[in-house]
Formats: structure tokens, sequence, C-alpha cells
């Protein structure tokens, strides 16, 4: 027996249990009272989290700001639109003035060629007026027009001009009016800075 309770072991169990039972009693004795929290204290504005602060002001703008976006977006889907159109309307009015060109030069060429033939034309009917003798000269110049009457004078020399019209201002009144217009139409073209190219050749 006093083995046993000279044991280390025993007296380490033995020293535990004493000192277990004298803290339970020690906590009896004191009265420790109900805990008291600190009163709550008011949370201040500051105190919230930024990612929970919402601003009506913030919002208005974010809503202005997608409202320009997407009336950008489509302004921008307009404006390509726009450009397209233009795009296609520029290349039709190339096309149509591509055609025009050629149709001008076309129209110059056959001018051109219409003013060659007229000038052979003129040289052959000189040359006829030439061999008629004056009041033939001007019986056939009475079929026809002033402006035509007009170029075939302007092709001939004055020496063949002038009997004509003097045949012809003596048919009559009327007929001598439309000698002296012919004269008058006669020497406003003379009085024009140009080469008379068929009237030089008739000559």
């Amino acid at each position: 027996m006093n083995r046993i309770l000279q044991a280390p072991g025993t007296v380490v169990l033995l020293g535990g249990v004493i000192f277990f039972l004298t803290m339970f009693a020690v906590f009896r004795s004191v009265n420790l009272g109900t805990p008291t929290l600190p009163p709550k204290l008011p949370v201040a504005a500051e105190d919230n989290p930024s990612w929970k602060y919402r601003n009506p002001e913030i919002d208005q703008w974010l809503s202005q700001i997608k409202e320009e976006r997407e009336s950008l977006a489509l302004r921008s889907e307009q404006l390509k639109e726009w450009e397209a159109r233009l795009a296609a309307e520029n290349r039709d009015i190339a096309t149509i003035t591509q055609n025009v060109s050629q149709v001008q030069a076309d129209f110059d060429k056959r001018v051109l060629l219409f003013k060659e033939q007229e000038k052979d034309n003129i040289k052959r009917q000189v040359k006829v007026v030439a061999g008629m003798s004056p009041d033939g000269a001007a019986a056939m110049f009475n079929e026809m027009s002033d402006d035509e009457v007009t170029k075939l004078l302007y092709s001939m020399k004055p020496d063949v001009s002038a009997p004509i019209l003097d045949a012809m201002s003596r048919q009559g009144d009327a007929h001598a009016a439309r000698a002296a217009i012919l004269a008058n139409r006669l020497k406003d073209v003379l009085n024009v800075p140009a080469t008379n190219t068929l009237a030089n050749a008739s000559r």
C-alpha cells in the first residue's frame, strides 16, 4: 500500500484531482454575474462599405451615357448606309459621265464629218452657180433659204456674187429688199476674222 502511494504516477494523479477540486470550489464561491454587452453605437454613413453606397446622380449619368452610346451607334450605322449609298451614286454618276463623254465624242466626230461634207457640197454648188448666168443664179437663190444663199455668196468671188445680187434686185421690190438683206449678212460675215477656205479654194 505504501508503495502504491509512493509511486510517481499516483502522486501526479492525486495532485491533479486536488487541483481541479480546488478550482471548482473557488469558481463556485465567486459571483461573476451576467456579462453585459457594450451599447450599439449608431453607424455613420461613412462606415458603410463603398460598394453598398448608391448615388442617384451616378445612376442618372450612367443612364445618359448608355443612351448616348446607343445614339452614337445608330448614327454610325446611318453614316455607313449613307456612305454606301453615296459610293453607289458616285459609281452611277461616273458611268453616266463616261457614257456622256463617249456620246459627245461621237457627236463631235459626226459634226466634223458633216462640216467636211458641207464644205464639199458648197464647193460643188459654187462651181455650178459660177457657170450660170446672173439671172439664172438669182432665180435659183429665190428658191433657197437666206442661210444657204449667204454661205454660197460668202464662198464666191466678189465678181461672181455681185452680178447675182444685182440681178436679184432687178426682179422687183421684194427681191431687191432680200438682196439688200443678203448683202448686209454677207458684210457681217466678212467682218468676222476667219479664214475663208472655200472662197480661197474657188478663187
